[in-house]
């Protein structure tokens, strides 16, 4: 258990680790001037005894093409991989940009061909000055062929991948892909491996100086403060929410010196706090990014309905998915009985990821139509909390629909029609 909680500790920080755009090639130059030494190694093995004799020129030949082209193409990753990342920031969202820039694909490329052209010159170097005899040659030769085939897969996997990256529809893809696992570790744990939380504001509230998004709860370093204390802690900010000096973190109870007792240092240092919000634990985020997206291609600059119209079948997508059922291997039991922390507010949701289309998109008969079909969609299948959710935006967007000017008579009766469908 220890082991799993180690693990889902460290996500957080991986993912954060993974969106710099440094890691990867470091990895790769490190492991490059490792794989050129290596070739070192086997001269003392006698191998040149039952391997082909390379000469020195063929192998400098090879290393000396491939680090004058590797060059050349790590330029042009870099050029391509900077206009995708410019233009998922205009497309799209300013928000989605770490996501598009975490692409492993994109990294893993990147990676290849800096790691190879350090891999290169590391290995003409040595080459030149006679640092392998028939063995380490053949080694180095080997390494060689094997580092050129890699690149050439990498670069015909890059090239497909790197004219998409940019696009909209990759971009929506990899929003809604983040929501998604955001969701179902929700589900598996709706409260975070904690227990219900009843009244939130009982006891000693915490507060912090910092200002910022919540990105990150330690629960399980919590229930080891609780348990320390011998007492109870009620998590009252959710990771996304925005953090102010007024913002109460928790509220602690209980303890064996009372509330008076409790270190509000050890309490805050379990609450990361950062200046952007994150899709890791966040699912009202992914919403977010979601009708951000939708809204800027209803702006009159861009007017495209076709991409509002995607978000919110992706939106629908993934509220049905909330609604289904959590299977037996993924539900996981509360292991943090000290700390109580808030369920996934369904309202919330359905405010993040309609309200603004809603709003926006009143006026445009076929956004307007596709809405209300998603939420008298979501009305037939959800919960008792989804449908008065998805009755209460249907309604909303309807009374904006109505004080559209543009929309004829007939629009807005059809429209009327579609919310008042087996609304109950």
């Amino acid at each position: 258990m220890r082991m799993g909680q180690l693990a889902g500790e460290m996500q957080f920080y991986l993912n954060r680790f993974g969106e710099k755009l440094w890691v990867k090639p470091l990895a790769a130059c490190v492991l490059s001037i490792f794989g050129a030494l290596l070739a070192r190694a086997a001269n003392e093995t006698g191998l040149d005894q039952y391997v082909p004799d390379i000469t020195a020129e063929s192998v400098e030949t090879l290393l000396s093409i491939m680090a004058s082209s590797m060059m050349v193409i790590a330029t042009l990753a870099v050029g391509s991989m900077v206009a995708a990342y410019s233009s998922a920031s205009n497309t799209a969202s300013p928000r989605a940009f770490p996501l598009v820039l975490a692409d492993d694909i994109s990294q893993f490329a990147l990676s290849a061909f800096i790691g190879t052209f350090i891999y290169s010159l590391v290995g003409l170097v040595a080459a030149k000055n006679s640092y392998f005899d028939a063995g380490g040659r053949f080694v180095l030769f080997s390494l060689t062929v094997l580092v050129f085939c890699i690149v050439i897969l990498t670069f015909v996997t890059w090239i497909d991948r790197i004219a998409r990256l940019g696009r909209l529809e990759m971009i929506i893809g990899k929003v809604a892909r983040a929501t998604g696992t955001a969701l179902d570790g929700r589900k598996a744990k709706p409260h975070m491996g904690g227990m219900p939380a009843h009244s939130v504001k009982d006891g000693r509230a915490i507060y912090t100086r910092r200002v910022g998004y919540l990105q990150h709860i330690d629960i399980h370093g919590l229930q080891r403060l609780a348990e320390d204390m011998d007492g109870h802690i009620t998590v009252a900010a959710m990771p996304g929410m925005c953090i102010a000096p007024d913002t109460p973190l928790a509220y602690v109870q209980g303890g064996s010196g009372g509330q008076g007792a409790w270190n509000a240092d050890d309490v805050i240092a379990k609450f990361q706090i950062g200046k952007t919000r994150t899709f890791d634990e966040d699912p009202r985020y992914g919403f977010v990014v979601l009708s951000q997206i939708a809204c800027r291609a209803l702006s009159p600059a861009v007017n495209d309905p076709g991409t509002a119209i995607d978000v919110l079948t992706h939106s629908l997508d993934l509220l049905n998915r909330l609604q289904e059922p959590v299977s037996g291997e993924k539900a996981v039991e509360a292991e943090c009985t000290r700390v109580m922390v808030p369920a996934l507010d369904v309202n919330d949701l359905f405010d993040d990821a309609f309200t603004a289309i809603g709003r926006d998109g009143a006026g445009s008969i076929e956004v307007a139509t596709h809405f209300q079909k998603v939420l008298c969609s979501l009305r037939a299948t959800g919960d008792a909390a989804t449908r008065t959710a998805a009755a209460h935006h249907a309604r909303r967007a309807l009374a904006l629909s109505d004080n559209e000017a543009a929309l004829l008579p007939e629009d807005r009766e059809r429209l009327r029609a579609i919310c008042e469908r087996d609304d109950g």
